[in-house]
């Protein structure tokens, strides 16, 4: 027998959420097949089985389970539940009405049923319907959300994060009474403040997990921050054809994070991790870049930086998976250096957080025309974007700063 245990799967979160078994109990798994999705703050994630055999669940399914518990159990052979097999609340359809089920909740079909019929599970949900999480119920009374809504998503399962997205796309208020949402260390959705206070607006999940990595950073790094100005009118030009050459969409992110990470060879430092009086070089650059879409602030990393292509692939991949929030955590762990994009046509000035782990940021502002004298004296225009680097000044100092950004220009032009 052997046990399956939740991995760490971040720093942020010291529990996740069982959101979905894809093995039934009892049924046998190859070594590599992937069993149950496992909910963060901030995406979802499989895990595998290492061993042929047969599953038992042991977490329910809609429960929080800390990094280092079983989540299930892997025999030789099938063991009846009868001789001691864990057993976990799953879910299992059933041909009734198509309101979703909750944990907990238990189909008015049951309540009807004859005395020598046996019970539906507690999480049994009709065919076709989704499973509402326990944050997502809470979140859904809190914010007004109604059962019909969530049944329109079309979701096989319905999370916090699906709550918060449709209360947005709808306009709906956050509560105003005292009802407190049942979310557990996350956090309590829709509780009434003190004092006569006409009520609160919980935080999303991931927004929760934006809190912690910022709280973090400025509590244990001390950060400096040094800018200036890049004619970014060459690159933009460049853009269009290596769109054309790559077949690819092809713009500053691409362009940027190949050439912070060509850097990485002249400046180890700026791509390394402190610990204690230590650096820790990196191996190779694995540049972060951030996402907000609407639906929360991502920073998925790219690992692969070996050509323009590769790295226009795995940016379109992630604008499509910032749009609805679908990120594996292995999408999100890794960075040991991160670009923040600001694209807002007003954005002059970005100072972004050295996210824990890393020791730099890049920010890259909106580009901006700006007049300018030409060398023969006439006025003239070109397009100029604010460059900053926020850095850890415990291992980088200013005049390293200047020097990376002027390695940074020269390996754009």
């Amino acid at each position: 027998m052997a046990d399956i245990r939740v991995p760490k799967l971040n720093n942020n979160d010291t529990e996740y959420l069982v959101v979905e078994w894809l093995v039934e109990d009892g049924k046998p798994v190859q070594a590599g097949d992937p069993v149950a999705v496992l909910e963060t703050s901030k995406a979802a994630d499989e895990l595998e089985a290492a061993e042929p055999g047969h599953l038992h669940h042991v977490a329910g399914l809609n429960t929080w389970i800390a990094p280092g518990a079983v989540l299930a159990r892997i025999t030789p052979e099938a063991v009846p539940a009868s001789a001691g097999a864990p057993v976990a609340s799953g879910a299992v359809p059933a041909a009734s009405s198509g309101a979703p089920v909750v944990s907990g909740a238990v189909p008015a079909s049951a309540s009807a049923a004859s005395p020598d019929t046996p019970a539906a599970p507690a999480d049994v949900p009709a065919a076709g319907a989704p499973v509402v999480t326990d944050p997502a119920r809470a979140l859904m009374d809190a914010l007004g959300v109604t059962v019909a809504q969530v049944t329109a998503l079309g979701l096989p399962i319905v999370r916090r994060g699906d709550v918060e997205r449709l209360a947005g796309s709808a306009g709906t208020p956050p509560a105003t009474g005292g009802h407190a949402g049942a979310d557990g260390p996350h956090g309590q959705a829709g509780e009434a403040g003190s004092g006569g206070a006409a009520g609160t607006h919980p935080l999303s999940r991931v927004q929760r997990a934006v809190a912690r990595a910022v709280t973090t950073s400025h509590g244990t790094i001390p950060a400096a921050y040094t800018a200036v100005k890049f004619d970014v009118g060459p690159l933009l030009a460049r853009t269009r054809g290596l769109s054309r050459e790559v077949r690819r969409p092809v713009g500053l992110a691409e362009l940027f994070v190949q050439a912070v990470a060509a850097l990485h060879p002249a400046f180890p430092l700026f791509f390394a991790s402190v610990d204690g009086d230590r650096a820790r070089p990196a191996e190779g650059p694995r540049v972060g870049v951030t996402f907000d879409m609407g639906q929360g602030l991502y920073v998925p990393v790219v690992h692969d930086t070996g050509s323009l292509r590769e790295i226009a692939d795995t940016l379109m991949r992630y604008r499509l998976a910032a749009t609805e929030g679908d990120f594996r955590e292995r999408d999100l762990t890794g960075a040991n250096i991160a670009i923040t994009l600001h694209t807002d046509a007003d954005v002059i000035l970005a100072i972004p957080f050295v996210f824990p782990g890393t020791v730099c940021a890049l920010a890259i502002t909106s580009p901006q025309p700006e007049v300018v004298l030409g060398e023969d004296g006439a006025v003239t225009t070109r397009t100029v974007a604010n460059i900053g680097l926020a850095y850890d000044h415990r291992l980088i100092n200013g005049r390293d700063a200047a020097l990376f950004l002027a390695a940074l220009r020269t390996e754009l032009h």
